[in-house]
C-alpha cells in the first residue's frame, strides 16, 4: 500500500507538468483589434501588449508590440492581413515578401515587420513624401 503512494503523486506531477507545458505557447486568437499606436488607423491585435514608442529613429515612428506565438519564418498570419485588409489597408505588393510588409491607405504608409515573439509598427514620419515613390493600383 506505502509503495503505491508514491506512485501516483508522480504520475499527478507528470500530468499537471504537461498541462502547464502546454499552456506556455499560446497562439494568438486574431478575434479583437485596436488601433496601433502610432497610427490609429492601422489595426493592432489586442492580445499585444506593453508596446514601447520609439522616437529615437529620425525617418521612422515606430511602436514594438510584443505577441507570444509569432514567428518570423512564417510571415505576416493571414487572419491579420485580412483584418489589415478589411480596415481599409492595401498592400504596396504583390509578392508575398514574408515577414515584412508595406501597406498604404488615403496617402499614408505603414511598414510591418513580424519577428519571433513581436512586431514592429513604423510610419514614416515625413507620410506625404515617402508616397511619391509608390505605384498606386
Amino acid at each position: 500500500m506505502k509503495r503505491t503512494q508514491p506512485l501516483w503523486i508522480l504520475v499527478i506531477l507528470c500530468i499537471v507538468g504537461v498541462m502547464l507545458a502546454g499552456c506556455g505557447t499560446k497562439e494568438p486568437a486574431w478575434e479583437t483589434f485596436d488601433g496601433a499606436l502610432n497610427e490609429k488607423s492601422f489595426p493592432v491585435p489586442k492580445e499585444a501588449s506593453s508596446p514601447d514608442r520609439t522616437t529615437t529613429n529620425v525617418a521612422m515612428d515606430y511602436v514594438r508590440y510584443s505577441l507570444p506565438g509569432l514567428k518570423e519564418k512564417k510571415g505576416v498570419p493571414e487572419p491579420y492581413l485580412e483584418e489589415i485588409k478589411a480596415w481599409g489597408w492595401e498592400e504596396q505588393s504583390n509578392e508575398d515578401s514574408g515577414s515584412s510588409r508595406v501597406f498604404q491607405k488615403e496617402g499614408l504608409i505603414v511598414h510591418l515587420t513580424v519577428h519571433d515573439g513581436y512586431f514592429i509598427v513604423m510610419i514614416p514620419k515625413e507620410k506625404k513624401v515617402t508616397t511619391k515613390g509608390l505605384k498606386s493600383k
